[in-house]
């Protein structure tokens, strides 16, 4: 089974840009956007139909801004939006879907980088989500937990971790709650299997960053212990350039 997380910066702009074709080019089964910024009825998914994907939207209230969407194959057997806390479902964070005997959660953490409250809000929407994790993780032991963290975890995964130390996304308390949070019971897909590889996820669109490889490592995906002997490959798809983000592909044998 292939799994893609893609933070397109806007699902519109990203089909104008080839998004749907690029799709259509490969055989992805599930497909996690994050930061839609839209709602279904500003998009035409007539094409992604045809291509065979079912889809499953949670789109934050905000007209333009946030949101998640889900693509699959397969249609799940549950769908849940949000996790039961309006100061984070009103902003289309986080999507759940299962199938069979797990779980795949389809997430947009927030960003502190506008400022002190945006920062705090982040710090506690991941106190937040942890806890909730936690106790889903007792009624669905499997899980899959992808999208963009909008944290770097480590010097590898970013860089110029030393000039980016003050910087939201590189902070000692966002990079300590990653650690903590994956030595509670989880794998970064990723760096499991390609424990030395230097590859990025995110770009700023200035300065040439992506051109030159300036990058962070912001999007995961992310499985319990116990479905890491399910881990067949990762990687970044960085040729693909609809937004400032590229896809991150997971094979998984479930």
């Amino acid at each position: 089974m292939q799994i893609i997380s893609y933070n397109v910066n806007g699902i519109r702009a990203a089909q104008r840009k080839g998004l749907t074709q690029w799709l259509s080019d490969h055989n992805f089964d599930i497909v996690c956007l994050q930061e839609t910024k839209a709602t279904l009825d500003q998009v035409d998914m007539s094409e992604l139909e045809q291509l065979g994907y079912h889809h499953y939207w949670h789109s934050a209230e905000k007209k333009g801004y946030s949101g998640v969407l889900t693509l699959s194959r397969k249609e799940p057997s549950l769908v849940v939006e949000g996790m039961g806390m309006p100061a984070y479902d009103q902003e289309g964070r986080v999507l759940r879907t299962d199938f069979g005997d797990w779980t795949l959660l389809n997430c947009y953490f927030p960003s502190g980088t506008t400022g002190e409250a945006r920062q705090a809000f982040k710090m506690k929407f991941l106190a937040d989500f942890q806890a909730w994790v936690e106790e889903l993780r007792k009624e669905r032991p499997q899980l899959i937990i992808v999208g963009d963290y909008n944290i770097a975890h480590e010097p590898i995964d970013i860089h110029d971790p030393v000039g980016n130390k003050k910087s939201s996304g590189f902070l000692p308390e966002e990079r300590d709650w990653m650690t903590q949070w994956l030595a509670s019971g989880f794998t970064d897909s990723f760096r499991y299997l390609e424990p030395e590889k230097v590859e990025y996820s995110w770009w700023t669109y200035r300065a040439n960053a992506r051109a030159n490889n300036k990058g962070w490592r912001i999007d995961y995906l992310a499985v319990t212990n116990n479905l890491t002997d399910k881990l067949v490959a990762a990687r970044h798809c960085s040729q693909v350039e609809q937004s400032d983000h590229c896809p991150v592909w997971l094979e998984l044998n479930l």
